[in-house]
């Protein structure tokens, strides 16, 4: 159904593209759009919140810190700002392979807002408006932009909607139910009913946050230090400069007890979750810790991390122990935790429930198939978490860039970013609850590292105008660089001496060769190529030396995660078209008739990853596009 436009003139406000939602996938998307010289709307509930953290105060981790590495080769802002905001740095599984390594922050989660209002409010072609979208305008099958509740229509090209939790969103503590956003904010009301008129099926979700507790009452003495990484770590290449390591703040490491487990099991049936309340469906891999206790009944305790929030706030973040709890049995719990004895609750926990658009509704480049020019970005497609929406904003942006250039749609396959895992995973199986993405999701994280980000998007970024020419210049030459060092590796010499011999015997080597090669010594497990380059005299950049020591001590397993993508690539290159009807396709099954119609994969590489479609599937396809009547159309 679609809703005719009756427009007042005078009420009328025109724009190249309007983004529905100043959260970190609307921020990321208007800026984006607004940088590459569009005029654009961004249009929040509250100007005060854009780009908030009602939840966890950071940024990364694993998966997600790659993903922040992705937006900033492709020239967004997330990066930048969590690196200027952080009060904390660490790089997490240092000991463990390149592929699963990742940079987290600490944020101040109110210097961050900040800072994203700021830029917000200063971007030439950008109009930050605070106002509630009522009701999405479409006219011939094309959206044409928004009615405000204040009145107002905005006109646009091209719409983006990241509305986050806000559409139709519900908080709940225990038994009480308000119809509300995060944090007390407003909700919006008509926006969900207006979608359904247009033929777009919602589903409901459910996340949650922990209390938060008066720093100066906790014992921190009776919990461990978790400090950050010394060395100068960051999201962004163009960072210069963070918190210097003396002057970051520390987390620490807690855990619950026997006595919180067994608070939980005799209240269950007052937890917003087990008593019927909740409806929507929550997140698998960030549940709540009354879940945690069902579900993993074995573990005699559970992990929590004790956070900073912010520097102008007396309040720490329990991270891993939210609930929708009532408040008196959510004071029991905090008591009962190791340090927490005497804890004051600042703000108690809660959970929240809020309206999501089936994903599968939307093509690889997250534009409607039913509506033309309307895409959608973070958790109103079904994904959870800061990065992975600012992840899903910045691709909005550049394919409504695509659009509105009548460029080809911008798709990243699973090879080349997490962002592209992420993406195929929601537009090609779909989620019933909030997608997480996790380094588990990436048959290629191998390739997918948070060192080589700039390898592979960077000149995605250049290409569609958010990276400068002097970036773009200074990675060229930093990658002339790398090569130049990996290809002098084999002839530069070092000669065995009483130090080296030292070295290599307390690494296990017990050879005693008399000259070895740099390239040589620098495959073997645990040998620092930094060290063998320092004792030569050789002056690099880190991160250069940090390039060429990973492709030499994983070059067998990089190689053979290449030939496994180029595989998939070739899958990637035969298109299906568009207007096949696979209820009419010969020799396929019904249930691969079903799921390839609704899906409507773009290549027969995203067919195979469909569930239900298996090998004899695929081969009836590849048939099907060898017949001459199709050859035009693909």
């Amino acid at each position: 159904m679609e809703i005719e436009c009756n427009i007042i003139v005078e009420m009328e406000k025109n724009y190249d593209a309007i983004v529905v939602g100043a959260g970190h996938a609307g921020v990321e998307a208007a800026y984006h759009l607004a940088k590459v010289g569009y005029k654009t709307a961004l249009l929040t509930i509250n100007i005060d919140h854009i780009a908030k953290m009602p939840c966890n105060p950071s940024v990364g981790g694993p998966a997600k810190g790659v993903v922040v590495r992705e937006i900033d080769a492709l020239g967004g802002i997330m990066p930048k700002v969590a690196d200027e905001t952080a009060l904390q740095f660490k790089m997490l599984n240092t000991a463990k392979g390149p592929g699963v390594q990742c940079l987290r922050v600490q944020s101040d989660k109110l210097a961050y807002s900040a800072r994203m209002k700021e830029i917000c409010l200063s971007t030439p072609n950008l109009d930050t408006v605070e106002d509630t979208v009522e009701e999405v305008l479409v006219e011939d099958g094309r959206a044409k932009g928004v009615r405000l509740l204040s009145g107002d229509i905005y006109l646009s090209r091209v719409l983006i909607l990241t509305t986050g939790t806000y559409m139709d969103s519900t908080v709940m503590i225990s038994s009480e139910v308000r119809s509300e956003g995060p944090d007390g904010d407003h909700t919006t009301r008509n926006l969900s009913e207006s979608l359904r008129k247009l033929g777009l099926p919602l589903f409901r979700l459910k996340t949650g946050t922990p209390p938060r507790i008066r720093t100066a009452t906790i014992d921190f003495s009776r919990t461990k230090l978790e400090l950050g990484t010394k060395d100068f770590v960051s999201f962004s290449h163009e960072t210069k400069k963070i918190r210097p390591y003396e002057e970051q703040v520390p987390c620490y490491l807690t855990y619950t007890t026997p006595e919180t487990l067994e608070i939980i099991h005799q209240n269950l049936n007052r937890s917003s979750m087990y008593s019927g309340v909740v409806k929507g469906v929550g997140p698998r891999y960030c549940p709540s810790i009354e879940d945690k206790v069902v579900r993993f009944s074995d573990k005699p305790r559970h992990q929590l991390f004790l956070e900073p929030e912010s520097l102008s706030l007396d309040t720490t973040y329990i991270q891993g122990f939210s609930s929708s709890m009532p408040r008196d049995v959510q004071e029991k719990m905090v008591h009962s935790l190791i340090g927490l004895e005497n804890a004051e609750i600042v703000k108690y926990a809660y959970a929240i429930e809020y309206d999501a658009i089936d994903p599968l509704e939307f093509k690889l480049n997250l534009e409607s198939k039913k509506i033309e020019n309307l895409f959608i970005a973070g958790q109103i497609l079904g994904t959870s978490g800061y990065e992975e929406a600012a992840g899903l904003g910045i691709m909005a942006g550049i394919n409504a860039q695509c659009k509105l250039e009548g460029r080809e749609p911008f798709v990243l396959r699973r090879d080349e970013a997490y962002i592209g895992v992420m993406i195929d995973d929601l537009i090609t199986k779909g989620t019933k609850e909030p997608y997480r993405l996790l380094t588990s999701r990436a048959e290629y994280r191998l390739l997918l590292r948070h060192d080589n980000a700039e390898e592979r998007l960077l000149a995605y970024g250049y290409q569609y105008g958010t990276v400068s020419k002097e970036r773009y210049e200074r990675y060229l030459a930093q990658q002339k660089e790398i090569e130049d060092l990996r290809t002098s590796l084999p002839e530069m010499k070092i000669k065995n001496d009483e130090e080296l011999t030292a070295y290599l015997s307390e690494l296990g080597y017990d050879d005693n060769k008399g000259t070895y090669s740099l390239y040589e010594l620098a495959k073997r497990p645990k040998v620092s190529l930094a060290w063998l380059l320092e004792k030569s005299g050789i002056r690099k950049e880190k991160i250069i030396v940090d390039e060429v020591e990973i492709s030499l001590k994983y070059d067998g397993y990089i190689d053979k995660a290449k030939r496994a993508a180029d595989r998939m690539v070739r899958l990637e290159k035969k298109r299906l078209p568009q207007n096949i009807d696979y209820l009419q396709v010969d020799n396929l099954r019904l249930e691969a008739r079903q799921k390839l119609n609704q899906i409507r994969p773009a290549t027969l590489g995203q067919a195979a990853r469909i569930s239900g479609i298996n090998p004899s599937d695929l081969q009836v396809l590849a048939v099907y596009l060898k017949r001459g009547d199709f050859k035009n159309e693909l």
